[in-house]
């Protein structure tokens, strides 16, 4: 058997990374695809390596005769790569493709040694290498069926979404017989070549053959094992993560702050949304409109400050809406004036955004980072503030000021003029959500000094749309952040959710309530890890002491590594006990908390 590479394209969407030199030249995680790809097939006792070269193809050879004297590779140069396409440089190793058993590979591709090892242990003579349709897939699908078979090579122009579940993604890594490339395809190949030209893929031919001859090609499916393609800059940070090792990789997610859609296989337990809204009636609704969506402007900030107060039941003139909570939080960090209160462990988001000298923190004196109206009061009573933040129910703790304490601190900070900023992000989540909300025209009028923040994204489960919410009665500092923000700060797709809101509350109110029970099986079944001490929450997420065998890093890692999951480790926040190890648990549907469950009681046997 040999092995043939492809390595003749220019990589122009590489940009800067392909300049002067081809793509399989690339590194990931500082290995060169050709290095990592040469090593792989050198454990398979090959007769040899062709490896048909264009785009600064002397580099390459150069390159590869250097580093691998003593290994048989054969060259052969494609001098019009820029003309052609990869049908061609085929074409021109058709001498060395007939005369053994071959794999086919293209050079941009990176894969764990399994790949391999599937094509090389195949008990079909020729088949080509597949994996079920992601949506970060590019290129040739082909579609098959119960034995096996291909039935059809689905080029990129007759692609249709609306097939996607049928689909499977080549992965460019063919196994063909000697018999199977002198009768079948170097024949079909030159034909296609005299027909249609130089400048069209190679996949074209295996197309044209499965339609009109039966040579038994066979698909083998590889889904489960990690492989990538890459064509461009997102493309290698994804490869990078893939391949990283297992304390890079975990790194890596953790800065990437989210687009996890392009890891479709991991499980998220790090950021925190609501598993149950919006419905599927809601989603097609939005989907029906997508192309006026995509196509027109969105209105400016007071159309959509009007929906947003709409959204909320309160008036116009109260309320600002964001690209995201994060977008008002900055904001409103930056107008408001003098030191603020704190309360640590938190959200970072809000002293993120501020000089650590205006911090005023309060530490809760017990092992469950609670706190009520009273220990705040007494607290800053002491140590004076302008301002006090509250998050409610708290992040990471979920600990939650009742309504009693929420009346009692607004009464007590308006009597010593501190402005009281109350995040109510996770409170639709709590037990008595009905009566938690501060988001009242009467309330926010009786205390003008109260703002409140809300972010949409995690409770209405739409964190892709970045939406959030201020209200205040304190109409000049909403007029200041409208101004502060951009006109067009939320886009068309943000702005039709909150129109069609209305018509889909009762669904929301079902959501939460089905999330409520959901959170009470889940946190019964987190208290039987012997390792964890689950702390009660009224949010969508627990915080858990690593009692036991582990540190907050190791568990995380090891959740990555072994079963594909993330959880926030809580190493890294502030107003955490040193010589204590804690997480962050979100709380997702019970398929999703069963498989967490499962898999820490794996590693705890």
């Amino acid at each position: 058997m040999q092995a043939i590479i492809l390595a003749a394209g220019m990589g122009r969407r590489l940009g800067e990374f392909t300049a002067d030199n081809t793509k399989c030249m690339l590194e990931v995680n500082g290995i060169r695809l050709i290095d990592r790809m040469l090593t792989q097939l050198q454990k398979l006792n090959l007769s040899r390596i062709v490896v048909v070269i264009g785009y600064e193809g002397q580099k390459l050879k150069n390159y590869i005769s250097q580093n691998y004297p003593d290994w048989s590779i054969k060259f052969v140069e494609n001098n019009v790569y820029d003309k052609t396409n990869n049908i061609y440089s085929l074409w021109l190793a058709r001498g060395y493709m007939a005369e053994e058993e071959t794999l086919l590979l293209e050079s941009d591709l990176i894969f764990e040694d399994e790949v391999l090892d599937a094509a090389v242990n195949s008990e079909y003579k020729d088949c080509a290498l597949i994996s079920k349709y992601e949506t970060w897939m590019d290129g040739t699908m082909v579609r098959i069926d119960d034995d096996n078979n291909i039935i059809n090579f689905i080029p990129k122009k007759a692609f249709k979404y609306s097939d996607t579940q049928y689909y499977y993604k080549t992965v460019n890594i063919y196994k063909f017989s000697k018999e199977f490339v002198v009768n079948h395809y170097l024949p079909f190949l030159e034909a296609y070549i005299q027909v249609l030209g130089e400048n069209e893929y190679y996949e074209q031919v295996l197309r044209v053959i499965t339609l009109i001859d039966t040579t038994g090609i066979k698909a083998l499916p590889i889904t489960g094992l990690h492989w990538y393609e890459i064509d461009d800059v997102q493309d290698l940070r994804i490869a990078e993560t893939i391949f990283a090792n297992p304390e890079e990789r975990l790194k890596k997610l953790q800065q990437s702050f989210g687009g996890y859609w392009r890891y479709p296989s991991l499980l998220d337990f790090c950021y925190l949304v609501n598993p149950y809204f919006p419905r599927q009636k809601m989603i097609d609704e939005m989907k029906a409109n997508f192309e006026p969506l995509l196509r027109d402007y969105p209105s400016g900030m007071g159309v959509n400050s009007l929906l947003a107060s709409k959204y909320f039941g309160i008036r116009h003139d109260y309320a600002v809406v964001g690209n995201g909570a994060a977008e008002l939080i900055k904001s409103l960090m930056t107008i408001i004036d003098g030191n603020i209160g704190i309360i640590y462990p938190t959200f970072e988001e809000y002293p993120n955004r501020l000089d650590k000298e205006r911090i005023v923190p309060f530490h809760p004196n017990n092992e469950d980072f609670s706190y009520t109206a009273d220990d705040l009061i007494e607290y800053y009573t002491e140590h004076q503030v302008r301002n006090l933040l509250i998050v409610n129910p708290d992040n990471p703790s979920g600990n939650l000021i009742d309504r009693e304490d929420l009346d009692k601190l607004a009464s007590w900070t308006k009597e010593n003029n501190i402005r009281l900023i109350i995040d109510e992000s996770f409170v639709d989540f709590a037990d008595k959500a009905e009566e938690m909300t501060l988001i009242h025209n009467e309330v926010l009028e009786e205390n003008p000094h109260l703002c409140v923040m809300k972010s949409i994204s995690k409770s209405y489960g739409v964190p892709g749309l970045r939406l959030g919410v201020l209200v205040s009665a304190d109409k000049s500092l909403i007029q200041h952040i409208r101004k502060d923000v951009g006109i067009w700060n939320i886009n068309s797709f943000a702005e039709f959710y909150m129109q069609i809101y209305s018509k889909y509350e009762k669904d929301y109110a079902r959501s939460c309530e089905k999330f409520r029970k959901e959170r009470e099986i889940f946190y019964k079944e987190l208290n039987e890890i012997p390792f964890l001490r689950v702390i009660s929450s009224q949010a969508n997420y627990f915080l858990c002491e690593i009692t036991d065998k582990f540190t907050s890093h190791e568990l995380a890692l090891k959740l990555l590594t072994d079963f594909n999951i993330l959880i926030k480790d809580c190493s890294s926040k502030k107003g955490f006990p040193k010589d204590k190890q804690f997480i962050r648990i979100a709380i997702r549907d019970r398929k999703d908390d069963d498989k967490l469950t499962r898999s820490l009681d794996l590693i705890t046997k």
